[in-house]
């Protein structure tokens, strides 16, 4: 079992990552609640719900859950949470626990930022993606205009990433965690980007999953200890996400996984950075990859420019309606960059031809 602590301007936290840790959650508790409420989705829930209970024998234990997937991540569901929070009896004393992947860890987070003003919520992630979601205390739904436009920073009371929970994912899950993970190898060095790299994905050990995890955890820990709430180096972390995002939102919530559509948008943060800087990028090496690792990379998810300019524009990082975008200038060296949108649609057509031509 190993822990990492996450200093944070509301309260330090622990990642706690082991095996067989989620029917120990009681454990983990640094103190005593009046009632808690797990948050899970149907597919979470049937797997491993039934560990997590286990582990307590408090009358006050409630769970409910979700429809698995990103549409779950609206103000409907998170309504709906929050009147059952009340249903159960729940206070300011009380636990939010979120048993699941990034949208549960989101949404569930969300609600617990915001029921009664705010109580205590743990993450316990099972997904690779979570990885990235849980850490950092970002919390939030989507709206209709695009992802995460509403929400919180708001950071756990502590995050039990229990590592036998990785391995009922289905392939297309693990290509979702690992684009994060190639994410944050390339803004931290070359050596984490190769070891990455080294990953089969249709034939991963645990050992090599774990040594990729903690090497993205440490990164994002590292980051958004010195920048909290995202106003520096922490829009690093949005590398291939100005894009992603955009995909997600405009080809319908779902059709991609999140890390489809940010593995696309890495794709293309390279692509420009490798004509603005004039300078040699590892696109080839990962674009190889991800086709072995078969990620969608296919032309038509960017054929309609103008819609997907629009969307970018929508995004949080926006300023001043201008996008906004994290490139390289050298791997480990990201910068942001604002970028126009008759650029922007420019790269987006040159792109295009260069993931036909590939």
């Amino acid at each position: 079992m190993e822990e990492i602590v996450i200093k944070s301007s509301m309260h330090d936290y622990t990642i706690t990552m082991g095996e067989g840790i989620r029917s120990q959650l009681s454990k983990f508790l640094s103190k005593a609640y009046s009632s808690i409420l797990i948050v899970t989705d149907e597919k979470v829930g049937e797997l491993f719900l039934e560990d997590v209970l286990a582990g307590f024998d408090n009358e006050h234990i409630f769970h409910t859950s979700i429809n698995a997937g990103e549409q779950s991540k609206d103000i409907a569901t998170f309504y709906k949470l929050q009147t059952i929070a009340l249903e159960c009896g729940l206070d300011r004393n009380s636990l939010i626990v979120a048993l699941g992947g990034g949208v549960v860890g989101d949404l569930a987070g969300f609600v617990a930022a915001t029921f009664m003003r705010g109580v205590d919520y743990i993450q316990m992630p099972t997904t690779i993606l979570a990885h990235d979601s849980s850490v950092g205390g970002k919390v939030a739904i989507n709206h209709d205009y695009g992802k995460n436009l509403i929400g919180s920073f708001y950071p756990p009371t502590a995050v039990i990433y229990d590592m036998e929970t990785l391995s009922t994912l289905p392939t297309k899950e693990v290509r979702s965690g690992y684009a994060e993970l190639v994410k944050e190898a390339l803004i931290t060095d070359h050596i984490t980007l190769a070891n990455v790299l080294n990953a089969d994905l249709n034939n991963l050990i645990p050992s090599k999953l774990s040594m990729d995890l903690r090497a993205g955890i440490m990164t994002k820990s590292a980051i958004v200890q010195q920048d909290e709430k995202e106003a520096g180096v922490r829009k690093y972390l949005n590398l291939g996400h100005t894009l992603g995002h955009a995909l997600e939102s405009y080809h319908g919530y779902g059709k991609l996984t999140h890390g489809e559509a940010v593995a696309i948008g890495t794709l293309f943060s390279l692509h420009i950075s490798e004509d603005l800087f004039n300078t040699n990028l590892p696109y080839k090496e990962i674009y190889d990859w991800m086709k072995v690792n078969d990620y969608p990379l296919h032309a038509k998810l960017i054929s309609d420019t103008e819609a997907l300019i629009k969307k970018m524009k929508a995004d949080k990082k926006t300023v001043d309606n201008n996008i906004q975008m994290v490139l390289l200038e050298t791997t480990g060296k990201p910068v942001n960059r604002i970028i126009s949108d008759e650029v922007l649609q420019n790269y987006l057509h040159s792109f295009s031809k260069r993931l036909v031509k590939e």
